[in-house]
């Protein structure tokens, strides 16, 4: 499950995702896509939302303030056992400026092992290195025990205020977790020329693309990788 962390009022955004997300699939999973915020604080969202919630049962309210780096990936890991229906193998956390390709990043996960696995894109930029610091909050991915982990331990909920992608790096090396750990460079990146070494240019083995921050990036992006091949206008 890919859990994209955004926010309420960003309805427009979230219907565009649930299109670019929704033409995609992978004949070695199934993935499911979920829109992750906080508490809804307006009259309008909650009418609007539950619409939403209604016509694509594909998010999640977390019991918190909306927020950043004040505890909301904890609350978002922390909360999956109990909001979940089922279990996964694999959990993503992913921002939502981030181009998320499916069948690339399963078959990334293929030969990886299912407990114990930190996944993503490590930082430092310049490090290939999976454990010398911690997975970019870009998209990263974890096998389920470590989410149950995390809803269970006390490091984690003592450990919540601060850059939330260096703080599961934190978490897991004060428990000693995440013994498989991996970085998947070059395919996961920022886009070109946004973030200095973390950026390169798109590569057709592409995993994620990270800080789509206009549509021009986004449309950039869709051409590349022919999203919508097969239709000829």
């Amino acid at each position: 499950m890919i859990g994209i962390l955004t926010r309420a009022d960003n309805y427009d955004h979230r219907h565009f995702l649930r299109l670019v997300y929704g033409v995609q699939s992978s004949p070695l999973a199934t993935i499911h896509v979920k829109f992750v915020f906080c508490s809804l604080t307006k009259p309008e969202q909650r009418a609007l939302i539950a619409l939403e919630m209604l016509r694509f049962d594909d998010i999640l309210i977390l019991n918190c303030t909306e927020n950043m780096n004040n505890g909301k990936t904890y609350t978002y890991f922390s909360s999956l056992p109990h909001l979940l229906p089922r279990q996964y193998d694999y959990i993503m956390k992913a921002d939502d400026d981030v181009f998320i390709r499916f069948e690339p990043l399963a078959l990334s996960l293929k030969a990886l092992p299912r407990v114990d696995l930190y996944y993503g894109f490590v930082i430092p930029c310049v490090s290939m290195d999976p454990f010398v610091e911690y997975m970019s909050g870009m998209g990263f991915l974890l096998s389920w025990d470590l989410v149950e982990w995390i809803g269970s331990s006390k490091i984690p909920k003592e450990n919540v205020v601060g850059p939330e992608d260096k703080l599961v790096g934190k978490w897991f090396k004060m428990g000693n977790k995440a013994k498989n750990r991996f970085s998947n460079k070059p395919a996961m990146y920022d886009y070109p020329g946004t973030n200095g070494r973390c950026s390169h240019e798109l590569i057709p083995e592409t995993v994620a693309v990270h800080r789509l921050k206009r549509w021009d990036q986004w449309l950039r992006v869709l051409e590349y990788f022919n999203v919508t091949k097969g239709l000829k206008f």
